[in-house]
């Protein structure tokens, strides 16, 4: 690694940040089997659990329109887009 060519100087948080834009949240569309509702949500509203294999491997959150409880398989594709959106992860261990 290089060290700044600033000669010493301490970076400031305003120029460490400067032209940096504001980010968008994050939204994943969403279908609730129950209802039939289509909606988006935050990454806050998923929760992704990772298992041992793809069946032990799904997102869950809860419908905003029928407040049901949804569970769907998720596969690695599904995996990489929610951790990537900043999605709660969960690691299962399995227990032998």
């Amino acid at each position: 690694m290089s060290e700044s060519s600033t000669s010493g100087a301490a970076m400031t948080v305003s120029a460490a940040f400067a032209g940096m834009r504001s980010v968008t949240p994050v939204t994943f569309r969403a279908g609730c089997p129950d209802c039939r509702g289509r909606f988006e949500l935050a990454a806050s509203a998923l929760r992704l659990a990772i298992g041992a294999s793809s069946s032990t491997t799904f997102y869950s959150f809860t419908c905003p329109e029928c407040g049901v409880s949804v569970r769907k398989p998720a596969g690695e594709r599904i995996v990489e887009l929610l951790t990537g959106g900043g999605v709660r992860t969960l690691r299962l261990h399995s227990t032998l």
